[in-house]
């Protein structure tokens, strides 16, 4: 019988001895060692009760040093997780009674061990083949002896945080119905790690609605009030945490006690563990996207605030972490650790409105994020987070609780206490703007004097908060604000503190945007600090130095380009080039701004274009190969990483907008459009959304080499017209317009791929602005290049046609829609009746029409009047707002 052999194994002494020296072996820091070691492991691997020996050493060799066990059992864990579908199912059993007659070891550090293995193993699907597991563990949670409650214990909380989803589903007969119950009698119990625990199983099944617990939701409510005070920090964090997620999921349930839960919370988020505080920080944060936050919170306002602005200062631990005494620090070179990954943005093609006459960018680069070496989210960050969602829900109404404790802070003589006011001034800027208007010509001068302060940590937050406020700056007459910001702004570019420059550079880039072309008297001395920042750089703050020129180069655009600007600022960007290896990633933020400053230079960019050209057609040659190579063999090519291949076409659609017409030589002697045609089939979303932005500008810049590709290529833009994927459809639209331009009557053959799925696009509820507005130019431009296919379904877009275009600015897009929309009209003049007023409004919207597209609107505005008789029309004119009458009759005499 072969079970009970297993049972009964024993190891051999010296495959024992052989694996405790492997297992010291590995404790050594020798990353040499280390190496060896990994391979003698998975040698190991090959001999079926290896397993054996590393369970047997986690729970029975106790003459071992704990680390040495414990480090056995993870690699156990490990094992577990590679290879667990090979174990002999001998093996395999040994392992679980193993686990389950050792959870309640002495040592806290071997039940976590066990407990972790335990979880491994049941989120390998095997809490289906392990079914007396749960059983048993809950009726450990019962036993006496506390390592054996508290072991037990700690693996269903790891087990519920791991495997939440199934304990919740019918596979398992609904365990939780005896689970959660069983819970909620330990929150009383008298041990502190076994309270917290009880509440940290129950917290996982909150988000989720989990049925078995909303049956006991006023018990669970009830136990954790009961826990408010205990003594144990890890338990009121858990009380915290529980709490801010009932916010979420059970606000009917908490409303009737949210006067005290508020005032408890007050008390927590000043916590002396900081941990607690800042899960209770929490709780303001979530609160404040409540619809019932303004009412719920109003009262305690003169409470909370202060609060949240204590919290809001540096803790001593934080200042160390910051080496907040460390002033000077430009000469040391980056720890490579301390480069975060940097999310490429792809391009998105979007009109031009009339308000802004700017396409809205998603403002994330504004976020609190002025210390991000530090763990990244800490009770400072909360605190100042939560206190700028909570100008968003007050307004103005916010500033009486600050405005007295700010003219404190901001003129403290401590600079600890200095800093936090000015990160509360920046922390309430978007919400309170309008408000804080009267003071900002004190304020403003004050923060540009901060500037020079001769603590670093208040020079950089300084900088932060004066890009909260550019917007207002740039409003002002220039020298007043905007020069002395300028030049000291410039002046913290080349600090001598890297923390410093790094928050220069990003609120400079903030400055540029909302500054734009105000700055294009001062490029050449802005130019020089850029320039001369980059011989002083280090790695990490090089990168955001791209980003400012990129961003100057977008805000100035052609302005740049003059031969002085240009000899300043190209040979560093191509120095940079060209050091850089095709692998590295540092390419990424040097080609978005390359990226720019082509777009803006134009043709001033001629010279630099063919090497630029051709390495990006590289990177994406060499991209695609990899990538075939790994879906052919994957286990010996690895993936490659496509993020080179999109920034790379995004680069070559920079240069075919700047470079227009000139590309055409580099396109005719590369293979870029066969490469476009690869990656227009990629599976990942961004690389097809960049490919098809590259179309539009290729068929922009240089259609003869596009056209003889447009068969292949339009039934892969057809499939491609799907909004799930929004930004892969918007540019999908685009270049279809693009293309029907360049195609004219020739375009035929392809409007059936495409017409139907515009159509119902454009007719979707909830589609975003930008793709409505493509897809309504797209759908003029076809109906202008072949009216009789695309005028019979007029009346099925005509309506929303005319509304998403009446915001947009003049411009060629809106021009040829415009053409095709009256062309299709002439064709099916019944197709817009029903919704005329709509086309008369849109019409209104344009501010100079040329001269026959006015013509043309002019001829159908009167022909319908005509049709109906004066009498109709002027019913009909009667319910026009009164501005579109007006408009209607200066303009087209109607």
């Amino acid at each position: 019988c072969q079970t009970k052999m297993e049972y009964e194994w024993k190891p051999d002494e010296q495959g024992l001895q052989q694996i405790l020296q492997l297992l010291k072996e590995s404790q050594s820091p020798d990353t040499a060692i280390q190496r060896t070691v990994q391979q003698k492991l998975e040698q190991l691997n090959q001999y079926p009760d290896f397993n054996n020996y590393l369970i047997f050493v986690l729970t029975k060799l106790k003459s071992e040093d704990e680390p040495t066990r414990s480090l056995s059992g993870l690699i156990l864990k490990n094992n577990v997780k590679a290879h667990f579908q090979n174990f002999p199912n001998g093996v395999t059993d040994f392992i679980k009674s193993e686990c389950l007659n050792n959870i309640g070891d002495s040592s806290p550090l071997i039940r976590a061990t066990v407990g972790i293995l335990i979880t491994t193993i049941a989120s390998k699907g095997e809490l289906q083949n392990w079914p007396d597991l749960l059983p048993k563990l809950c009726s450990l949670l019962d036993s006496e002896d506390y390592n054996t409650c508290e072991g037990a214990f700690g693996a269903l909380q790891k087990i519920c945080e791991d495997s939440a989803e199934i304990l919740d589903s019918d596979v398992l007969d609904r365990p939780l119905n005896i689970m959660i119950p069983k819970f909620l009698q330990f929150f009383k119990h008298s041990s502190p790690k076994i309270r917290s625990h009880a509440v940290a199983c129950v917290n996982q099944f909150i988000i989720s609605r989990t049925q078995a617990l909303m049956l006991h939701i006023d018990s669970f409510i009830e136990n954790l009030f009961a826990l408010a005070g205990d003594e144990e920090p890890e338990v009121r964090k858990n009380v915290c945490r529980a709490l801010v997620m009932l916010l979420e999921v059970r606000m009917d349930r908490l409303l009737p006690h949210m006067h005290n839960i508020v005032e408890y919370m007050l008390q927590r988020t000043q916590d002396q563990d900081e941990n607690v505080a800042l899960e209770a920080c929490e709780f303001w944060l979530t609160l404040a996207e409540q619809p019932i936050c303004k009412d719920v919170l109003v009262r305690h306002l003169p409470k909370l605030i202060p609060v949240l602005v204590n919290g809001m200062k540096y803790s001593d631990i934080d200042i160390i972490l910051l080496k907040g005494d460390v002033e000077e620090d430009e000469t040391i070179p980056d720890s490579e650790q301390d480069i975060r990954p940097r999310f490429h943005r792809s391009r998105t093609v979007a009109q031009q409105h009339e308000e802004d006459g700017i396409e809205e960018e998603d403002d994330d680069d504004d976020e609190i994020d002025d210390d991000d070496t530090i763990s990244d989210w800490n009770l400072r960050k909360c605190s100042a987070a939560a206190l700028d969602v909570l100008a968003n829900v007050y307004r103005d109404e916010l500033l009486p609780h600050i405005l007295p404790l700010l003219k404190e802070l901001l003129f403290h003589h401590e600079w600890v206490v200095k800093e936090s006011g000015i990160l509360v001034l920046g922390a309430i800027a978007e919400g309170c703007m309008q408000g804080m208007i009267p003071y900002l010509p004190e304020l403003i001068p004050h923060l540009i004097q901060c500037l020079s302060d001769k603590k670093a940590l208040v020079r950089s937050i300084t900088c932060w908060t004066l890009s909260r406020y550019a917007h207002w700056v740039v409003s002002q007459p220039p020298d007043t604000y905007l020069k002395p910001l300028m030049t000291e702004l410039l002046k913290r570019i080349l600090d001598s503190n890297k923390r410093v420059q790094e928050a220069a550079c990003s609120a400079f880039a903030t400055l540029e945007e909302e500054a734009c072309t105000e700055l294009v008297p001062y490029l050449a001395y802005i130019l020089d600090t850029l320039v001369f920042a980059f011989s002083k750089y280090q790695h990490k703050n090089l990168l955001i130095l791209y980003d400012a020129i990129g961003t100057l180069a977008d805000s100035v655009g052609h302005h740049l380009n003059k031969p002085e600007y240009i000899q300043m600022l190209m040979p560093p960007l191509i120095q940079k080039w060209n050091m850089l290896k095709d692998e590295d990633k540092d390419l990424f933020p040097l080609l978005e701004c390359l990226s720019s400053v082509a777009t803006a230079l134009q043709s001033g960019f001629l010279p630099y274009c063919e090497p630029v050209y051709q390495r990006c057609v590289n990177l994406v040659q060499k991209t695609l190969a990899q990538a075939m190579l790994n879906n052919a063999q994957p286990e010996q090519y690895e993936a490659p990483d496509k993020d080179f291949m999109i920034v790379a076409l995004d680069l070559l659609s920079g240069l075919a907008e700047g470079l227009g017409g000139n590309i055409e030589q580099l396109v005719a002697r590369s293979n870029i459009l066969t490469l476009m045609y690869q990656c227009m089939q990629d599976k990942m979303p961004e690389v097809r959304q960049s490919s098809f932005a590259l179309l539009g500008d290729l068929t922009k810049a240089c259609f003869q080499h596009v056209k003889p590709c447009i068969a292949d290529f339009m039934p892969i833009l057809g499939t491609n017209l799907n909004p799930e994927f929004i930004s892969v459809c918007n540019n999908a639209t685009w270049a279809i317009g693009e293309i029907s331009i360049q195609m004219g009557i020739e375009m035929q053959p392809y409007i059936p791929m495409v017409l139907h799925q515009l159509v119902e696009i454009i007719n979707r509820p909830n589609t975003p602005k930008t793709l409505l507005e493509n897809t309504a130019i797209t759908i003029g431009r076809l109906g202008y290049v072949c009216p009789q296919e695309v005028a019979p379904m007029l009346q099925q877009f005509i309506r929303p046609w005319c509304t998403s275009l009446r915001n947009i600015r003049d411009n060629e897009e809106k021009d040829s829609a415009f053409r095709g929309i009256c062309t299709m009209i002439s064709v099916n003049p019944s197709g817009v009746i029903q919704d005329f007023i709509f086309f008369c409004d849109a019409v209104a919207s344009w501010i100079n029409p040329k001269d026959d597209l006015r013509d043309m609107f002019c001829k159908i505005l009167h022909g319908f009047k005509n049709q109906v008789g004066d009498e109709n029309w002027r019913r009909f004119s009667d319910q026009f707002p009164l501005p579109l009458k007006e408009r209607l009759a200066a303009f087209y005499g109607v």
